[in-house]
């Protein structure tokens, strides 16, 4: 064929793809929205930039087409996160996914004590990783191996919390924000916000309020996906849509919290 010749079959233009912001709704795992979003709106390539644990809600930064090439960068940058930590107990998982196992005092303390142990929790520090994570233990998931009841060292890593401000106490429910470095896990932050004080936490509520410059108040809803949905070609018949299922308990290890909530707060 000569070079220079018209080629009488083009290839189809890459796709340029977006940067999708998503607003994750509570008990959904990032993959669910992921899943949501391409059966929506039918994208050839995506992928996130940093996922959410189930029991977490806010900002999932998504990538279609040839805005995935962006995902590492996105993903290498600061997050900010807001929530609450409950004084006084502490849980296997640092969080609810798994019920209270020692509870201690911890009324005497002062808003000095709380403000001094976030003080010493900001800048690089040593952490250590949550058993119920997804890090990988000799090629097995840590949550793997936590909720079969084995028990598993983790490597410590530095970690860059660049503020920890503490502006509400409710009793014992402390409120944060954190601004930290790509690889932190809260979860941890609230163990080890809670031996510092003597009396234990756990994460009780988290919610990701910014990666880098992307922010959730710019953030679609499940519902704004939805209404993005494109029209099917003329001709072609509309799939029935499926309904989506209760997950089992066990799939996102929300046995303890999805048992403990009440009836009217369940969430789909």
């Amino acid at each position: 064929m000569n070079p220079n010749s018209p080629n009488k079959h083009p290839q189809p233009e890459a796709d340029p793809g977006e940067v999708l912001l998503v607003d994750k709704p509570l008990t959904w795992t990032s993959f669910d929205v992921v899943r949501k979003v391409k059966n929506t709106l039918r994208p050839k390539k995506i992928g996130h930039a940093g996922t959410l644990d189930p029991l977490a809600t806010g900002l999932l930064v998504l990538c279609t087409g040839r805005q995935t090439k962006s995902i590492d960068q996105i993903q290498a940058q600061e997050k900010e996160y807001t929530g609450i930590f409950r004084l006084g107990q502490t849980t296997p998982s640092y969080d609810l996914e798994t019920e209270v196992g020692e509870e201690k005092p911890w009324q005497h303390l002062t808003p000095a004590d709380l403000q001094a142990a976030a003080a010493r929790l900001t800048g690089r520090i040593e952490q250590t990783p949550p058993l119920f994570s997804a890090v990988k233990i000799n090629g097995e998931r840590a949550y793997e191996v936590a909720r079969r009841g084995d028990t598993a060292e983790i490597k410590s890593k530095l970690v860059d919390i660049k503020a920890f401000e503490l502006p509400e106490v409710h009793g014992a429910d402390v409120h944060f924000r954190i601004v930290c470095s790509k690889g932190t896990y809260v979860r941890s932050l609230a163990r080890d916000f809670g031996e510092l004080i003597g009396c234990g936490a756990h994460l009780t509520k988290l919610v990701r309020t910014r990666i880098g410059e992307y922010r959730l108040e710019n953030a679609l809803t499940m519902a704004d996906i939805e209404a993005r949905r494109s029209p099917r070609p003329e001709g072609e018949a509309e799939r029935p849509r499926r309904v989506r299922e209760p997950r089992p308990e066990t799939r996102a290890g929300l046995r303890n919290f999805e048992a403990s909530r009440p009836e009217s707060s369940a969430t789909e």
